[in-house]
């Protein structure tokens, strides 16, 4: 379900579940979490591509997830983005089709967003009786503006590639089918400079953020935890089925 190639100190990750449109469950995030932690501290590593295979790139949280009852320690998913949040080397992602609920929330820590230009995203959370998440809470004002989170988190609605780009939420837009092609080119091109540069870079660009992403991480799993414990979320989430 999540497959990895490494090749000239490019890292490529797939999601790759057709049958639930590549919807994360707890065993994938316990993969990204591998991956992100022994390849985004592995200097022969020089950048790392995310994409979803089956023409999109993230359904989201698998709801069946949702509904096991959670403790005090960090659940897969805030384990996968911890470690997402300090790889080392840039991280580029290229979206097809939809990224929807964490799908969407992971690109906050991506370096590079390269999605197609019909592709959509959707932070459903709120529809759903749950709170922000994917350090959300902190990141989205930051990178969009206030306005915008306010309507991309409040009213749980799709929103468009164009209104990402004009957000400034990903990098750029491509035709469909080439967002993975930009990805592996910029990679490239990244390649191609003193690592050390693009790791120290990277480091200077996220330092003045990086404890309070980690406690807005900490802050959301616990009212997610929260959240999920209501009756009205579990009703709410039986009945959409997927995120």
């Amino acid at each position: 379900m999540i497959t990895s190639t490494m090749s000239n100190g490019i890292l490529e990750i797939a999601i790759d579940r057709a049958e639930r449109k590549n919807a994360l469950n707890h065993a994938m995030y316990d993969q990204l979490r591998d991956l992100f932690t022994a390849y985004g501290q592995d200097e022969s590593c020089q950048a790392i591509i995310l994409y979803g295979k089956n023409g999109f790139f993230t359904a989201g949280a698998d709801l069946k997830d949702f509904q096991q009852k959670r403790g005090k320690e960090d659940p897969p998913a805030v384990r996968f983005l911890r470690a997402l949040s300090k790889a080392q080397q840039p991280v580029i992602a290229a979206v097809e089709g939809f990224a929807i609920g964490i799908g969407a929330t992971l690109l906050q820590h991506c370096d590079f967003v390269y999605a197609a230009n019909d592709s959509r995203f959707r932070m459903p959370f709120a529809s759903l009786g749950l709170c922000p998440e994917g350090g959300s809470s902190l990141l989205l004002e930051q990178i969009v503006g206030r306005r915008r989170a306010n309507d991309w988190l409040l009213s749980s609605r799709f929103f468009s590639a164009q209104e990402a780009l004009e957000g400034g939420f990903v990098t750029a837009l491509l035709e469909p089918g080439q967002a993975l092609v930009k990805a592996r080119e910029v990679a490239e091109l990244l390649r191609t400079h003193p690592s050390y540069a693009i790791r120290l870079t990277k480091h200077m660009l996220r330092q003045g953020s990086a404890e309070d992403v980690q406690k807005a991480f900490d802050f959301e799993a616990a009212m997610f935890a929260q959240c999920l414990a209501r009756k009205e979320t579990q009703d709410s989430i039986k009945d959409t089925g997927k995120v």
